[in-house]
């Protein structure tokens, strides 16, 4: 990557980022002055910080997507055991019950 030519011959992509790391570290009196070009220059290569940003989200986004399937089914069977537990309630089991056997 270094020698500036890419896969299809021109340019490549981290050469702009290895000339600055390169020329920070010509004019640096130590080397540890161009750790941040070095910094720019690596994530360019390997994508290493970019990888780990996507997977932290990546992560997030299933742990919010079972939160909500969670609290979805959960008030779904809130709601179901409510609306079962409301008909004796009514009396509309007895009612029913009393107008079949009057009949």
């Amino acid at each position: 990557m270094a020698s500036g030519y890419g896969y299809s011959g021109g340019r490549s992509r981290c050469y702009p980022f290895w000339q600055e790391f390169h020329k920070c570290y010509a004019l640096a009196d130590k080397p540890e002055e161009c750790v941040l070009q070095r910094d720019d220059y690596l994530e360019c290569l390997h994508h290493s910080k970019e990888i780990l940003r996507t997977r932290t989200v990546q992560n997030e986004y299933y742990k919010q997507k079972e939160k909500r399937a969670k609290e979805a089914a959960a008030s779904k069977k809130k709601a179901d055991s409510a609306t079962a537990s409301n008909v004796p309630r009514l009396n509309v089991v007895e009612e029913k019950a009393k107008e079949n056997a009057s009949a």
